[in-house]
Parts: C-alpha cells; sequence; structure tokens
C-alpha cells in the first residue's frame, strides 16, 4: 500500500474528537502525519504544531476546521500543492473547493476514517 502522507488540520489532543481518531488511524495504515492545532501536544507520537510549519510532498490535507476557520490557511494548502484536499463532515466549503480546483488540487468531500477504514484512502 503507498504511503500518503497526510496534514491533519485541527488536530487536537482530545481524544472524542473525530481529528484526534484520524491521526491514529493513519497512523494505524502507516502514513506519515503533520498535525497542526491550536494547541501544541502529542497524539500517537504525531506532534501538534500550532503554526504553520513548512512542509514537503504532502499528499494529502484532511480538514477538521470549520469553513471561516479555513480561510487563514488557504494560501498555506495551496503552497503546499497537495495531490487533494478532504473535507470532513461539517467542514465543507465551495468557495475553498474553486480555489484548490483552479490550482489543480483535488477536493473530496468525505470521511477521512471511513475512507481508512474501507481501504479507500
Amino acid at each position: 500500500m503507498e504511503k500518503k502522507k497526510t496534514l491533519v488540520l485541527g488536530a487536537t489532543t482530545k481524544e472524542d474528537r473525530y481529528a484526534n481518531r484520524a491521526i491514529h488511524s493513519l497512523i494505524n495504515h502507516n502514513h506519515p502525519v503533520v498535525a497542526i492545532g491550536q494547541l501544541s501536544g502529542e497524539v500517537a507520537g504525531v506532534k501538534i504544531q500550532t503554526k504553520m510549519v513548512p512542509v514537503k510532498n504532502i499528499d494529502t490535507v484532511t480538514l477538521y476546521l470549520n469553513p471561516r476557520n479555513q480561510r487563514e490557511y488557504y494560501n498555506y494548502i495551496i503552497e503546499s500543492q497537495p495531490k487533494r484536499v478532504i473535507f470532513n463532515p461539517g467542514t465543507e466549503n465551495p468557495e475553498f473547493y474553486q480555489l484548490l480546483k483552479s490550482n489543480s488540487i483535488g477536493v473530496e468531500e468525505a470521511c477521512t476514517l471511513v475512507l481508512l477504514a474501507t481501504n479507500q484512502y
């Protein structure tokens, strides 16, 4: 299986949150993870960064931020040139879809946890 380096935006140490579960699942599926959240911490051995750290070779960005909180990351994500951005339930953002598509970045409305669990990641 191809390893897909994934940037998790909206990462958190709160175990009941989907972003936290996604990091665990990505690690369990052997995908390298970069995590960015409001508060620093660690999840499944992955340090949560609080700043937009430069990233290279990102395959997927998975979003756990509502559309209003995504705006500050638009340029960061586009400059990271991922192959695709996954908009998890509650993060749908048609304005951002257009920006991504115009920069040849794929858009998926999906649940990262479901994609991983069903081998569609």
